[in-house]
C-alpha cells in the first residue's frame, strides 16, 4: 500500500505542478496529442494531393495529359483496370514520395509562373519534363511500372510471336520498362530542333583546329556551302562525316575541293563520297547543280548492280571556319555510345557491320521513331553505322574509315 501510495503522490506531483510551471506530464501529453494530430493531418494532406482529382484541378494536366491517357489501354480496357496519375509519376516507397513531393514543387512554381500555361508552352516545354520522368523511371528500375508489370507473372503464351521476342529478351535482361515504353500513356515530344550538347564539344574541338592548305579534313556538323569567301551565293549543305580538301584560307572562311560521286538523273543535286553507296555527303542547290563553271564531271561509269550511271564530280566551295576536323573518330565515339544507349534497350541491336551501307537507311527509320533523338543526332548515328557498315571491311569492326576516304565500293572496279 505505500508503494501505490508513493506512485500516486509522484504522480501528482508530475501532472499538478504551480501555476508557475508547466509539469512534465504535461508537456508529454500535449506533444503526444500534438504529433498524433499533425501526422494525421499530414497524411491527409498528402493522400489528397495524391489523388487524379487533384491532379486535374490544374487545367494544364486536364486539358493536355488527361485526353492522351483516355485514348491508351491504362485508361479503358477490357479488365476495368485503370492506372491513375498517382500510380505512375508518385513512388510508393515513403522517402521517394517525399523527394518527389519537393521535386514537384519546382513543377508547381513553374505552372504558377505561367511556363506551361498554353499548349504550346507546355508542348515547348515538353521534352524536359518527359526526360525528368524518363530519368527517374531509369534509376528506380521502373518500380511504378512494376507495381502491376511483372516479368514473372507474364505469361508469353499468349502474346503475339513478335512480342513474345521482344518481352523475352526483356526478362532475360531484366530490362526497366520505360527503356521500351516511353509513350505508352501520353504523346513522345517533338524533338524537332533539339539541340545536342555532345554537338558542343566537336565544334570546341573543330574551332581549335588549325586548318593547313592541301591537308584532308572531316566537317563536323551540318553547314552551308558557298561559293565565294563573301557568302553572298550558297551553293548548298554539307553533311557531317564528310571528307574535304583544304585550298585556301581567308577572312574566317575556308575554300574546299570536294572529289565526289553523283548519279546521273535529274539535276544530280546529291554527292557521294562513295561509288554505289547511298550515303549522302553535300547537296547542291538545284540551280546551280547543272552548272559547269561550278561542276566539273570528270568521267562516268556504270553500278553494276542498279545499271545506273554515276558521274565522277568535283568543284570548289567555301565554308566558314569551325566545322572541320582533323579526325572523325570524335564524331564516331558520339555516335557509337548513342546508339548502344538507344538501341539496346528494346532488343539486342545489330552490329553495324552486320548490314551494307544501303541497308541501313530503311533499317534505322524503322528504329529511330522508338528513340527521342534529335534530327541532328539521328542523321550522326546513320551516317556511323553506314561508314561502318559491311562495306567498309576492317572499318565495319572498328577500324577508321579515314583510310579509305578515296575507295571506291569494295568489289566494284573503279
Amino acid at each position: 500500500m505505500n508503494a501505490i501510495k508513493r506512485l500516486f503522490d509522484w504522480l501528482r506531483r508530475l501532472l499538478f505542478k504551480p501555476s508557475t510551471q508547466i509539469g512534465l506530464g504535461i508537456l508529454i501529453i500535449i506533444g503526444f496529442a500534438g504529433g498524433v494530430w499533425f501526422w494525421a493531418g499530414f497524411t491527409a494532406a498528402l493522400d489528397a494531393t495524391n489523388t487524379e482529382e487533384f491532379c486535374l484541378s490544374c487545367h494544364t494536366m486536364e486539358d493536355n495529359m488527361l485526353p492522351e491517357l483516355q485514348k491508351t489501354v491504362h485508361f479503358k480496357n477490357r479488365t476495368g483496370i485503370r492506372a491513375e496519375c498517382q500510380d505512375c509519376h508518385v513512388p510508393h516507397d515513403f522517402t521517394d514520395k517525399m523527394a518527389r513531393k519537393m521535386q514537384a514543387s519546382r513543377e508547381v512554381l513553374s505552372h504558377v509562373m505561367g511556363d506551361i500555361g498554353t499548349r504550346e508552352k507546355f508542348l515547348d516545354h515538353r521534352i524536359v519534363l518527359a526526360q525528368r520522368e524518363w530519368d527517374r523511371f531509369k534509376a528506380n528500375d521502373s518500380k511504378e511500372c512494376r507495381a502491376c508489370h511483372d516479368y514473372d507473372s507474364m505469361d508469353f503464351s499468349k502474346m503475339r510471336v513478335t512480342s513474345q521476342m521482344i518481352m523475352r529478351s526483356a526478362a532475360e535482361r531484366d530490362a526497366s520498362c520505360v527503356d521500351c515504353h516511353k509513350g505508352i500513356a501520353h504523346e513522345l515530344p517533338n524533338t524537332e530542333g533539339m539541340h545536342n550538347p555532345a554537338f558542343d564539344s566537336l565544334l570546341s574541338e573543330a574551332g581549335s583546329t588549325k586548318v593547313k592548305e592541301g591537308e584532308t579534313y572531316f566537317n563536323v556538323i551540318p553547314q552551308a556551302l558557298y561559293t565565294t569567301e563573301d557568302k553572298d551565293t550558297q551553293a548548298g549543305t554539307i553533311e557531317i562525316a564528310t571528307p574535304v580538301k583544304a585550298i585556301a584560307h581567308k577572312d574566317g572562311m575556308t575554300q574546299i575541293e570536294l572529289d565526289m560521286w553523283r548519279k546521273n538523273k535529274g539535276y544530280g543535286r546529291v554527292w557521294y563520297t562513295y561509288f554505289g553507296l547511298n550515303i549522302p555527303d553535300v547537296t547542291i542547290d538545284k540551280e546551280l547543280a547543272r552548272d559547269e563553271e561550278l561542276v566539273t564531271v570528270t568521267s562516268a561509269k556504270e553500278d553494276p548492280l542498279t545499271g545506273l550511271e554515276w558521274q565522277k564530280v568535283s568543284g570548289t566551295f567555301w565554308v566558314a571556319d569551325g566545322g572541320l576536323m582533323e579526325s572523325i573518330e570524335p564524331a564516331w565515339d558520339i555516335a557509337s555510345q548513342t546508339y548502344d544507349d538507344n538501341c539496346s534497350t528494346c532488343h539486342r541491336q545489330p552490329a553495324p557491320s552486320s548490314h551494307d551501307a544501303n541497308q541501313w537507311p530503311g533499317l534505322w527509320s524503322g528504329m529511330v521513331g522508338f528513340t527521342n533523338l534529335d534530327d541532328e543526332t539521328g542523321a550522326l548515328v546513320l551516317k556511323y553505322l553506314q561508314l561502318n557498315s559491311s562495306d567498309f571491311g576492317e572499318s565495319s569492326e572498328g577500324g577508321s574509315i579515314e583510310n579509305t576516304i578515296q575507295d571506291a565500293r569494295p568489289g566494284v572496279v573503279s
